[in-house]
């Protein structure tokens, strides 16, 4: 039976994040996608500096990853409400189309020497020796394929509940007028929560759209309206659906040898719907825990909680915090009035940061000076 030391399945972000982190200690890697490369991906494209900070970490030039596409150096923001926050971000994001994207860590991933393998996944049997795959067994499985991930459903794991659950519409128009080198993101207090977007990929073009809970009701017609109603005289091209599992509903990390990361964990910014960071920073770290054979599961989630251990609980928080439209409008008032409390925003929202006192403070005092 053919061998291999760890297999992935899956080649996006998350997938090629584990077999980077993989290889580096040795390993003999094998990497399954459904899919052949270059390959579109419904996702919003924003890639934060943070993000870029990883993959240098696993040995990647971060300038050959967003080679073509400019800095995004400004973000803005708009509340339910309608406050509005418009700054400069501590450090540029970037905003590349996932079909390169992918297709670009795949190839870091191959060059270091991981194999890749177009095949779609049957069956998956996880034993004490190891887990096979199709007839093809390895020491431990990163199961890194998605909202809709086999590996996911193998384990036993339901999807997550409709509250903990988003669906957003995403297509390419051309740039907003005024917004070139801005990310913009608009709140609304009709279907909360939820939110569009625009993010400029530097060609005159930007990525769009509009996202909200499964819990609401969601259709594609009302996915759609919303688009309109938030971003008035976008003109994108075909628009796809895609689902955001909500790192508000992840399942706990198994032990053993069978591991999840990126969207398959349900590891997606509940405020924000961002996920790539997630991504390839979980894969990092399933690549790396995966050399402990038998106790990859245990040594994983050690890794998660201790990088994490702050963001998670924060982002879960302010989540729950965002169901208040007013408290929203008192953050983003907040975030206008203070570069630090807006970097400390933008951090949680697209990063691993975590939930402030000087933020708390800063919404809680805009919200009292409002009522009062």
């Amino acid at each position: 039976m053919e061998r291999w030391d760890v297999l992935v399945v899956g080649g996006g972000p998350a997938g090629t994040a584990t077999a980077l982190a993989a290889r580096r200690t040795g390993a003999s890697v094998l990497v399954l996608d459904r899919a052949d490369f270059p390959r579109d991906k419904v996702c919003g494209d924003g890639i934060a500096a943070e993000t870029l900070d990883v993959l240098a970490g696993l040995g990647v030039d971060p300038a050959a990853v967003v080679a073509g596409y400019p800095p995004v150096p400004r973000l803005a923001l708009r509340s339910p409400g309608g406050a509005t926050v418009d700054r400069a971000t501590a450090r540029p994001s970037f905003v590349v189309p996932r079909r390169v994207l992918d297709e670009r860590l795949l190839a870091a991933a191959r060059a270091g020497g991981a194999q890749f393998r177009r095949h779609t996944v049957r069956g998956v049997h996880a034993g004490p020796d190891g887990v096979v795959v199709d007839g093809i067994r390895a020491g431990v499985l990163v199961g890194a394929d998605g909202a809709e991930s086999v590996v996911r459903r193998a384990l036993r794991l339901g999807s997550n509940r409709a509250d903990r659950l988003a669906v957003a519409i995403r297509g390419y128009a051309p740039e907003l007028p005024g917004r070139a080198g801005t990310q913009l993101l608009v709140t609304t207090e009709q279907r909360w929560p939820a939110y569009a977007w625009s993010f400029p990929l530097g060609d005159g073009r930007a990525n769009v759209g509009y996202g909200e809970l499964v819990s609401g009701g969601a259709t594609r017609a009302a996915l759609v309206a919303g688009l309109y109603r938030l971003l008035p005289g976008v003109a994108p091209g075909p628009l796809r659906a895609h689902r955001l599992p909500l790192s508000t509903g992840r399942p706990r990390l198994p032990d053993g040898r069978v591991l999840l990361a990126g969207d398959a964990a349900s590891l997606v910014n509940p405020l924000t719907g961002e996920g790539i960071y997630y991504a390839v920073l979980s894969g990092a770290l399933a690549g790396q825990a995966a050399a402990a054979g038998a106790g990859a599961g245990a040594r994983y989630r050690a890794a998660m909680r201790r990088r994490l251990a702050r963001h998670l609980p924060s982002s879960g928080i302010a989540a729950r915090l965002s169901r208040w439209p007013a408290l929203m409008d008192a953050a983003f008032r907040a975030a206008d009035a203070d570069q630090r409390v807006f970097d400390d925003v933008v951090a949680l929202g697209l990063a691993d940061g975590a939930l402030t006192a000087r933020t708390l403070a800063a919404a809680a005092r805009r919200l009292a000076a409002r009522r009062g």
